[in-house]
């Protein structure tokens, strides 16, 4: 049974006040709040175990380089992959994006080639293909979404043509909470020969994942998302696409031999891995995730479905709140503006007064806010923590807004 005040406890931050009263915490979509056991990991990584990773042969160094592998481990179990070889560890999505449209696209991608995009996604999966197309001369390709935020996966597919080399697409929207058919997408995809990039930030918070089952080439993760550490993260990248990439950085790690006329290289992953690594959010984030898998992420993903629920038929029911995005299946985001002209920066401000946290802005989704007709928008993104009082707790500080700004 998902107890979520028991769960609510493991959280300390949970416990304090804002502005004198209790924090209701929804911004999760920007950061997660961190358990206790992820706090204590990272102090007793800190003040008892740390050594750098890899080359001591001394006690500490051991125990650092075990916990340390021992993640990639566990990332691949959360995210159902089988062979754990195929796990960059990384310091989020954004350098996991990065090393795709560094060590795998540029040198491939020739002027007047095409990237399928979604008018959806976060600037991490948009700016570094603008790279490409401001000094490679490729082609950015739009899809966009319905009236209610909905991704039709036919229209990625058929966006797809003779030029397209890679398809780059969000798993679930940041601001809308949309969920693409992902499995669709890469299907055919894949039958037209073409590779498939997901951001996974969102998608994996929130519900099960099955990496192996989906079938995308590359496939990226944050863990200040999933309740771990920031500077911590994954990139899952295919066997067959790993061997086809150049080293993203180059320094002491991701090398085989080094002399003054050549350079060799480490297999895979270590070829992606150069310098010192975020050791200890990487264990933390290791922490975070048998943290998730003891929860259950079945239960996570039932749980905050009936949160989302709740949310929505409050929200909607409030007929000077402009909700942005309705797909049926959307995870626990509403991203909303009030009639009446209040700017977001403004709403924010007084329900911060009120303890509760939002994000209030364009969410690293300009394209997606270009397509909306909006420069900004508040946005509430519920946890695994997050109750249903808290909705109530939302809606009330949104009734003082009203009062406020009508």
């Amino acid at each position: 049974m998902y107890d979520v005040h028991a769960i609510r406890r493991d959280f300390p931050i949970l416990s304090r006040e804002i502005n004198g009263k209790p924090l209701v915490y929804l911004d999760n979509g920007a950061s997660a709040q961190k358990p206790q056991v992820v706090i204590d990991a990272v102090t007793r990584a800190y003040s008892e175990e740390y050594a750098n990773v890899h080359r001591g042969l001394h006690t500490l160094s051991n125990i650092a380089t075990e916990k340390y592998e021992g993640v990639r481990n566990t990332i691949a179990r959360f995210l159902g992959v089988a062979d754990e070889r195929e796990i960059v560890m990384t310091s989020g999505s954004t350098e996991g994006i990065n090393l795709v449209a560094y060590a795998w696209a540029a040198p491939r991608f020739e002027p007047g080639d095409e990237i399928v995009l979604s008018v959806m996604e976060h600037h991490a999966n948009i700016v570094p293909w603008h790279f490409l197309r401001e000094r490679q001369g490729v082609v950015l390709k739009w899809v966009d979404v319905d009236v209610n935020g909905d991704l039709d996966p036919e229209a990625v597919i058929a966006a797809i043509g003779p030029k397209t080399k890679l398809v780059a697409l969000t798993h679930m929207s940041n601001v809308l909470g949309t969920v693409v058919d992902m499995k669709t997408v890469v299907a055919g995809a894949h039958d037209k020969g073409v590779p498939v990039l997901v951001d996974g930030s969102q998608a994996v918070v929130h519900a099960p994942a099955d990496l192996d089952a989906i079938g995308a080439d590359f496939y990226a993760i944050t863990g200040h998302k999933l309740y771990g550490p920031s500077g911590s993260g994954a990139l899952h990248i295919r066997k067959e696409r790993m061997e086809e990439m150049r080293p993203f950085f180059g320094g002491g790690d991701m090398i085989r031999e080094v002399h003054k006329d050549q350079v060799t290289y480490a297999d895979p992953p270590m070829k992606f891995e150069a310098g010192t690594p975020a050791i200890v959010q990487q264990i933390g984030l290791g922490v975070a995730l048998e943290y998730l898998m003891e929860l259950g992420m079945e239960n996570v993903a039932a749980y905050e479905r009936g949160l989302r629920d709740y949310a929505r038929d409050r929200l909607e029911g409030i007929n000077w709140l402009n909700l942005q995005g309705r797909s049926a299946g959307k995870g626990a985001i509403f991203s909303f503006t009030l009639e009446g002209g209040a700017h977001p920066h403004d709403i924010s401000t007084v329900l911060d007064k009120k303890g509760v946290a939002v994000r209030a802005g364009h969410h690293c989704a300009g394209p997606l806010m270009d397509h909306l007709g909006l420069t900004a928008t508040c946005r509430a993104s519920f946890g695994l923590y997050n109750t249903a009082e808290e909705v109530d707790v939302l809606v009330d500080a949104l009734e003082l807004c009203h009062e406020l700004f009508a």
